[in-house]
């Protein structure tokens, strides 16, 4: 099944900001646009905004709310336009697998977007765009990143393997939720959480062991918020290498003590930064064709996303 990501419509390379232009994502356009269908959204044009159009903003009243108003004239409002349209719009997009978001904007922007008071005085970069809020708040397991922070290498990888766990799971479940499932796809994942975060690693096998004590509906939404909570944090080296001696505890029997002492070496000189990532996986993955291990090669940390992405060189 195809993997549909949300994107704002601009990021994509449509013409519809304020000004007419766009903010092309080169990466989503390149890389991305071959493995994924992308869902373009721009709400401001859905609310009937037109191209060009007028500057707008984010405002906090006195009442400490905030509202999308017209930057040289905050009495046009738009928010009940934008809320509105959130509503109806958000429950078509529950089987997305992620959502890249323009940066800064004052309906898209994730973080730090720009607030003014009444009078038109910035109040500081503490705003977050109100669909892209609403968005997050409706489906809070679902992974989000703005275009700009793409552009970092650990950000976008870190998002991109969010993206692929997401939709595994969603594909795991389409057709029923069940603890069977959630235990077949938690095996898979246990490593790539473990590298992410050790503190969910142990609290979601604790998760999974009591699955039979929760609400089958109720536990099928927590582990997903849970899981890619924990997968939104970036994995050190030191975390990386954890897991990888791990790995290395599986083939204790089979391999030669030379090797073994090669994949060591391998794993403390990435560890300290002499070598990338790539190269204790690739070591362990020669090692994994020649003694077979079916439980190791269904590890989802191998493998997270598409090699083609190149994302770990």
């Amino acid at each position: 099944m195809t993997i549909k990501i949300g994107i704002s419509a601009c990021v994509l390379g449509e013409p519809v900001r304020f000004d007419g232009g766009h903010k092309a994502s080169s990466f989503c356009l390149q890389q991305l646009n071959t493995l994924v269908k992308f869902v373009a959204i721009c709400p401001e044009t859905a609310i009937g905004l037109g191209i060009p159009r007028p500057a707008i903003r984010l405002q906090r009243d006195q009442k400490q709310q905030i509202k999308l108003v017209q930057s040289r004239d905050n009495a046009i409002d738009h928010t009940a336009k934008m809320l509105d349209y959130t509503e109806k719009l958000l429950p078509t997009l529950s089987t997305l697998s992620g959502y890249v978001v323009c940066a800064k904007s004052p309906s898209c922007g994730m973080e730090r977007v720009r607030v003014y008071d009444d009078a038109g005085q910035q109040l500081g970069k503490i705003g977050t765009g109100i669909f892209t809020q609403q968005l997050m708040q409706r489906y809070p397991w679902l992974p989000v990143e703005e275009d700009g922070r793409l552009l970092d290498p650990a950000l976008r990888e870190n998002f991109i393997t969010r993206i692929f766990a997401c939709h595994d799971y969603q594909q795991q479940m389409q057709d029923g939720f069940n603890v069977a499932k959630l235990v077949d796809f938690h095996s898979r994942y246990k490593f790539l959480v473990m590298a992410h975060s050790p503190v969910a690693y142990r609290e979601l096998g604790r998760l999974v062991a009591s699955a039979t004590l929760f609400n089958p509906a109720h536990l099928a939404e927590r582990y997903l918020n849970d899981l890619m909570q924990a997968l939104k944090n970036i994995a050190s080296r030191k975390q990386h290498a954890n897991v990888l001696q791990h790995l290395q505890g599986f083939f204790k029997k089979s391999l030669s003590s030379t090797e073994k002492g090669e994949l060591t070496d391998v794993i403390h000189r990435y560890r300290q930064g002499f070598l990338p990532l790539m190269a204790p996986l690739t070591l362990l993955s020669h090692h994994l064709r020649q003694y077979p291990n079916r439980y190791v090669a269904a590890q989802r940390y191998l493998n997270p996303y598409p090699e083609q992405l190149g994302l770990r060189a």
